[in-house]
């Protein structure tokens, strides 16, 4: 699955809060309708993946309720993606990574394949299932996480037992760490603590670009791994660092390095940096390979940002289009590099969840699950309380078809028609999207100062969402309208 990821430090966020964020684009060419739910796994003692065909037995006494925010069509799974549980911790699954040849001959993916033959004829074999993936990942470790490095090892645990089918990078976070934990090959995986000072970039790549064994095997103050993580890439020379030693560069290592990478990658950590530490550089004078050009193999996994980082930064960076630059998909026609790479804010983003712990907030109503649902150039980010029994029917109730009654699909609606009257219609999705979400933080500030109800508050905000993507709806409609192709100046009268 395509996503983009930014993951921010407590002393790297504005107000001390832990931050995980993550898009969620859907394939090209479909849709996947995205619901924001809350989910009680009382009473479940297995789970079954629709792709995967693999049962997994469940500890039904540990789980707890938790947000998530599956797919609105099931034929695929839940793919329930992002949410907090009620011990605020948090999950965000997956950001899709790449790998190379040595990795995966060394540990093969665990794919699914059927039955051949029914049983008792000759040439028989039984269905082999196949691994974890993004379809399971939320599923069966959110509910019984009882920290962000708990949920490291819950999966680490999985991984090793079953497998997975995909390379993916996996968030935790709970008020004081977050951790970032990547699948290597089949059954193998490392993880590593964000610093506390710095954010993280993470496009569809192998991203971690220096790890401690040491330290992963000993203490595991900033590092975890597979038990048999340096024996694995000892046998098969995976370790591609210089001199040797436990220090090594998991990028080099496990990661893809591939020219594909350069035009749909790379360029969005770029981008992203750019953003968060604009006088780093030379962003804009270098060549497209060197250390700070959209093709740089060396753009570092994290990085101290320049002033601290809001929840309107994360917004704005996994809604960049590389405006300010000659990539951005919307300069004039005839611009050589014009939608030369991948953009974040890209057509098919299904939904975007920033997850926030608050710091200094009574901790039944600090976790924050801020929402964003279609393209994230025209759409705008509000916040919910995760600590609830029920969600807004506005998001909870999304369809498989188009209905302005659901904030995901009018969201697919105003995308879609600003995307065709760009220049006429972008100042009303700027002021949509100032207005509504100052509007919707006012509200959620007001219930911290007033004790008010999560549930009714977030029916507020949702009330709010729904009466200003109607009117940003009709004024994009009229925009778009304005501009068809059949248009004729002359009126009857």
């Amino acid at each position: 699955m395509a996503c983009t990821t930014i993951l921010v430090g407590k002393a790297a966020s504005y107000d001390g809060s832990t931050i995980v964020a993550r898009n969620e684009d859907s394939p090209n060419g479909v849709f996947e309708p995205k619901r924001f739910v809350s989910v009680d796994p009382a009473g479940r003692t297995s789970y079954t993946s629709v792709l995967g065909h693999l049962t997994v037995a469940l500890p039904e006494a540990e789980g707890v309720r938790y947000t998530a925010m599956p797919n609105a069509d099931l034929r695929e799974g839940l793919w329930e993606e992002a949410g907090f549980n009620a011990r605020n911790v948090a999950m965000s699954a997956t950001e899709t990574i790449t790998s190379n040849e040595r990795v995966l001959a060394a540990d093969p993916l665990v794919t699914y394949r059927p039955a051949k033959g029914a049983p008792g004829e000759q040439g028989h074999e039984p269905e082999r299932p196949g691994g974890i993936g993004e379809e399971d990942m939320v599923t069966l470790v959110l509910p019984y996480a009882t920290s962000a490095r708990d949920g490291v090892l819950r999966m680490g645990a999985l991984l090793a037992e079953h497998g997975t089918y995909e390379m993916n990078g996996v968030a935790f976070q709970d008020a004081d760490e977050i951790w970032w934990l990547e699948t290597v090959g089949g059954h193998h995986w490392i993880a590593r603590r964000v610093p506390d000072d710095a954010y993280v970039t993470m496009p569809n790549q192998l991203g971690i670009d220096s790890f401690d064994l040491d330290d992963a095997e000993g203490e595991g103050r900033e590092h975890l791994c597979s038990p048999d993580l340096r024996a694995w890439m000892a046998d098969n020379h995976l370790d591609l660092t210089l001199g040797g030693g436990s220090r090594f560069d998991p990028r080099a290592a496990f990661g893809s390095h591939t020219d594909s990478d350069h035009v749909y990658n790379t360029p969005r950590a770029w981008a992203m940096q750019r953003a968060l530490n604009p006088h780093a550089g030379p962003w804009d004078r270098a060549l497209p390979s060197e250390d700070f050009g959209p093709e740089s193999d060396c753009l570092p996994w994290c990085r101290v940002p320049e002033r601290k980082v809001t929840v309107e930064d994360v917004k704005y960076v996994l809604s960049l289009h590389y405006q300010g630059t000659p990539y951005d998909p919307y300069v004039a026609d005839g611009a050589p590099t014009r939608g030369l790479y991948r953009p974040i804010g890209i057509n098919r983003n299904s939904q975007l969840a920033v997850l926030q712990l608050r710091p200094g907030v009574e901790a039944s109503r600090s976790a924050l699950q801020w929402v964003s649902l279609g393209s994230n150039a025209f759409n705008a980010l509000v916040p919910f309380y995760a600590n609830v029994g029920s969600t807004p029917a506005y998001l909870a109730d999304t369809t498989t078809h188009v209905t302005t009654d659901s904030f995901y699909w009018a969201n697919r609606l105003v995308g879609a028609l600003a995307d065709a009257s760009y220049g006429a219609s972008l100042p009303h999705v700027e002021r949509y999207q100032e207005s509504l979400t100052s509007a919707c933080a006012a509200l959620v500030r007001r219930c911290d100062q007033e004790g008010g109800d999560l549930e009714a508050c977030n029916q507020a905000i949702a009330d709010e969402c729904r009466r200003a993507t109607d009117d940003l709806l009709d004024k994009v409609l009229f925009e778009a309208s304005m501009r068809m192709r059949n248009g004729f100046s002359r009126s009857d009268n």
